[in-house]
């Protein structure tokens, strides 16, 4: 049982897979914890669990996330808890089915949770941790958010908001103290696929992570101080070299004039122009 106080660790979609064991490592860590899913049962059996081996202090809260007022039950915690240091998005859903295929209605709360509430629950968390000058938020993203052609369109827009937001918190918050980190699993051994629809044995076993390694993977990338952590990636720089040709350019995409490959405005004839002199 760890007596070191790290404060505490509030954990969204906690109850099962990833976000539960979240809750087991932090506990072991030294966090306290404070566990939000929508099963109150498999939350108290979790919960009870965790004091039991840890010895820390485990509350949970039971709450749908694409229902308002239970969202702004965990925000208002965020905002009045000042003992919470780390916040993790988890929560979230997936789908597989192409674009075409897919009820427009559950792609719209796939993007009020995984986006939304991801995006709510953050802005509740950020101000606290920066007027304290220490805190951590971890946002469950996916390797869709750089592949995604990978699943549907739609599961791969949302996580690549989450990358993208991770980035800018990042960009705006790591100098006041706060630590953000984007974590990218590849396939992982959840109820994610089942509920997703494709059977989680339909998958090639050589690129499926067990829950286990892929957060005990993650935990280490924060440790070593990674931004954006890709547990199967095996080169970092991999990564690095991505990230530095996106940053290189990014200072290439705003101009007063089009590009000229496309023979336009100040490089080339206007588009009237070339019609006129085709005549």
């Amino acid at each position: 049982m760890s007596t070191t106080t790290q404060g505490t660790a509030l954990i969204t979609g906690a109850s099962a897979g990833i976000g539960a064991i979240y809750a087991d490592r932090l506990a072991k860590r030294g966090y306290d914890l404070i566990l939000v899913a929508r099963d109150k049962t498999r939350l108290a059996s979790l919960a009870q669990r965790l004091r039991s081996s840890s010895g820390r202090s485990v509350d949970t809260v039971a709450a749908d996330l694409n229902d308002k007022t239970d969202l702004a039950k965990i925000e208002a915690i965020l905002r009045a808890n000042a003992d919470i240091t780390l916040l993790v998005n988890n929560a979230g859903v997936g789908a597989t089915a192409p674009l075409l295929n897919a009820d427009v209605a559950k792609m719209d709360e796939m993007i009020r949770l995984n986006v939304g509430a991801l995006t709510r629950l953050s802005y509740a968390a950020a101000p606290g941790f920066v007027a304290r000058g220490v805190g951590t938020i971890i946002n469950i993203s996916s390797i869709v958010a750089i592949s995604p052609e990978t699943l549907n369109g739609v599961y791969g827009g949302s996580k690549a908001y989450v990358l993208a937001f991770s980035l800018s918190l990042h960009h705006e918050l790591a100098e006041k103290g706060v630590r953000i980190q984007a974590v990218l699993p590849g396939a992982t051994a959840t109820d994610f696929w089942d509920v997703a629809g494709v059977p989680l044995h339909h998958l090639p076993a050589a690129i499926v992570m067990s829950a286990d390694d892929m957060v005990d993977a993650a935990l280490a990338g924060l440790d070593q101080g990674e931004v954006v952590t890709i547990p199967a990636l095996a080169d970092k720089a991999d990564w690095d070299r991505y990230e530095a040709a996106r940053r290189a350019m990014s200072g290439k995409l705003s101009s007063a004039v089009p590009a000229p490959r496309y023979g336009v405005g100040a490089n080339g004839p206007t588009p009237k122009a070339a019609v006129a002199s085709a005549k």
